[in-house]
């Protein structure tokens, strides 16, 4: 059974653990948690937080895999795998912002920034977050891939499993709509 999943894809692996398969799960872990940990690391310095995300990705990959298994437009394992990462990192630094503790400092050495300046701060990321949700998911995969991930286009064009050339027309496309979206 070990030589079978050995030679099993990634995306076999995954539909069999939708169905359970205990040992489809630890080759699959086995292969992409390296990976994924280089690739969360590239983002996060906290070593300790590199782990709780692993370990809240693959508990997210257990849970939900059918929901991969189930879908033909789903792309790659890796890259399914790798969003889920991703996703799980945001949330995590959310999470770090919310529970940050102000220091406590005297009021007189206290420099708050301006209103206006918290208020376009604000607006500012509301917008860029606003024209990234509006973006076709192809868009915001590419731009996911290329901008956040550092990847090249070779490197994203394996990751989507889509030619070089689709993933430089995205990538322009992507450009022009939030450049459109934010003026």
């Amino acid at each position: 059974m070990r030589r079978t999943l050995e030679s099993a894809g990634e995306e076999d692996l995954v539909r069999r653990t939708a169905t359970g398969d205990r040992r489809a799960f630890d080759e699959l872990y086995r292969r992409t948690s390296p990976w994924l940990a280089v690739r969360l690391r590239r983002r996060c310095a906290d070593d300790d937080l590199v782990a709780d995300v692993l370990q809240e990705t693959y508990l997210a990959v257990w849970r939900s895999a059918g929901s991969f298994a189930g879908s033909a437009a789903s792309g790659s394992a890796v890259g399914w795998l790798w969003t889920i990462a991703a996703n799980r990192l945001i949330d995590a630094f959310r999470r770090r912002a919310r529970q940050a503790q102000v220091p406590a400092v005297p009021l007189a050495e206290t420099v708050a920034p301006a209103a206006e300046d918290e208020v376009m701060a604000g607006r500012v990321g509301q917008e860029l977050e606003q024209a990234l949700l509006v973006l076709p998911s192809e868009l915001r995969q590419v731009l996911r891939a290329m901008v956040l991930d550092g990847l090249s286009v070779r490197e994203t064009s394996l990751l989507l499993s889509v030619p070089e050339g689709t993933v430089k027309s995205r990538a322009r496309r992507a450009r022009i709509a939030l450049r459109e979206a934010l003026s």
